[in-house]
C-alpha cells in the first residue's frame, strides 16, 4: 500500500535503519543512515550475485545490531531490469523494499555538493535521503500467475514487434523485385500469396513456370478459392514487371529467410497467446471485463499484466 508523504515520514522512527542502494549492472553501492540523516559506516560495494546479496544482509544485520535498530527500509531506483533480482531476493526475506523516482534522484544530487554529476556513493546517499523525506513508493512486483502473465505479455509484445519488422522487410522486397505483385494478391499475407512467395521466384521465373506447378504449390495450403485464372493473372503482370533483375541469388535467400521468420513468428505468437488465455481464464473478474463493450482480450491481458492482482489495491 502506498501512503501519503507525511504518513511515510511518520513510519520512520529512531528504530529504523534506512538503506539506499545505487543499482548497477555488476556492482551495487549501499549507504545506511537513521531517520535524522546521520550516516552509518562506510559505503558497501556488493556484487550483483548471491555472494554479494549475502554480504549485503550480513552488513545490514551488523548495522542493526550495532545501532540498536529493529526495522529496516531499503530503497533503490528502478534502473532498467538490474534492480529486480535484488528486490525480489530481499522481498522473499520479508524485508521492506521501496523505490524512488529517478527524476527526484537527479534533482536532489546538487544538495550535497552543488554538483549534478553522477557518483555511485553519492547516489546511494541521495536515495536514502529521499526515503527519509518520504519520497518513495512501494513497488508492485508481480508474483505467481501475475508474474507469468507479465512475462507472457512482454514476450507477446516483442514477438509482435518482430513480426511487424519482418512484414516491413517483405513489403520492401516486393517493392524492389516484383512491385506489381500486390495487384494480383492485394494482401500478401493471405495463404495463397504466402505459398507463392515461399517459392522464391522472380517475375521472369514465374513467366517460365507451368501454371499447374504454381497452383499445386498453392493447393498444399489452400484447397479452394484460387484457380488457374489467378495464376494466369499473376503470369501476365509478371510479363510487364519493372522489378529489379540484379542480385537475384541473395535476394532469393532473403525472401526465403523472411518467409521462414514470418511463419515461425506466427506460430510462436499463436502459442504464447494460447498460454496467456489460459492464464487470464483463471483470474477473478476477467469475465466481467470481457462483458464491457469495446474491451478486448488483449487489452484485458495487458491491463492485468501491468497492474497485477487487483486485490492489492485499497481504492478504485
Amino acid at each position: 500500500m502506498n501512503y501519503k508523504q507525511n504518513e511515510k515520514i511518520l513510519q520512520l522512527t529512531d528504530k529504523t535503519l534506512i538503506i539506499g542502494v545505487d543499482i548497477a549492472k555488476k556492482t551495487h553501492v549501499a549507504r545506511a543512515q537513521d531517520f535524522r540523516g546521520v550516516q552509518f559506516g562506510k559505503p558497501l560495494y556488493l556484487e550483483n550475485s548471491m555472494e554479494g546479496f549475502q554480504t549485503f544482509t550480513h552488513w545490514m544485520d551488523e548495522l542493526t545490531a550495532q545501532h540498536k535498530k529493529s526495522n529496516v527500509i531499503i530503497g533503490m531506483e528502478p534502473t532498467g531490469h538490474y534492480w529486480l533480482p535484488l528486490a525480489y531476493w530481499l522481498m522473499e526475506k520479508r524485508l521492506k523494499v521501496v523505490v524512488v523516482n529517478p527524476a527526484h534522484v537527479k534533482k536532489s544530487k546538487e544538495l550535497d555538493d552543488n554538483s549534478p554529476t553522477k557518483n555511485d556513493v553519492k547516489d546511494a546517499r541521495v536515495i536514502s535521503r529521499l526515503i527519509q523525506d518520504g519520497r518513495y513508493s512501494a513497488p508492485d512486483l508481480p508474483e505467481g500467475i501475475y508474474a507469468e502473465l507479465r512475462e507472457g505479455m512482454n514476450m507477446y509484445d516483442q514477438l509482435m514487434k518482430d513480426l511487424q519488422a519482418v512484414q516491413g522487410r517483405v513489403h520492401q522486397w516486393i517493392d524492389r523485385y516484383f512491385p506489381e505483385y500486390t495487384t494480383v494478391f492485394a494482401k500478401w499475407e493471405g495463404q495463397s500469396s504466402i505459398q507463392v512467395l515461399k517459392m522464391g521466384m522472380f517475375p521472369d521465373e514465374i513467366m517460365g513456370t507451368d501454371e499447374m506447378t504454381i497452383l499445386t504449390e498453392i493447393r498444399k495450403k489452400v484447397k479452394r478459392g484460387v484457380g488457374l485464372k489467378k495464376i494466369r493473372q499473376l503470369k501476365e503482370v509478371a510479363r510487364h514487371s519493372i522489378g529489379i533483375r540484379e542480385g537475384k541469388t541473395m535476394a532469393r535467400m532473403k525472401i526465403n529467410t523472411l518467409m521462414d521468420q514470418y511463419t515461425l513468428l506466427q506460430e510462436k505468437i499463436s502459442d504464447v497467446w494460447e498460454m496467456i488465455e489460459g492464464l487470464t481464464s483463471t483470474i477473478p473478474g476477467v469475465k466481467e471485463m470481457t462483458d464491457i463493450k469495446g474491451i478486448g482480450d488483449i487489452t484485458i491481458a495487458a491491463f492485468l499484466a501491468e497492474v497485477g492482482n487487483l486485490a492489492n489495491y485499497y481504492h478504485p
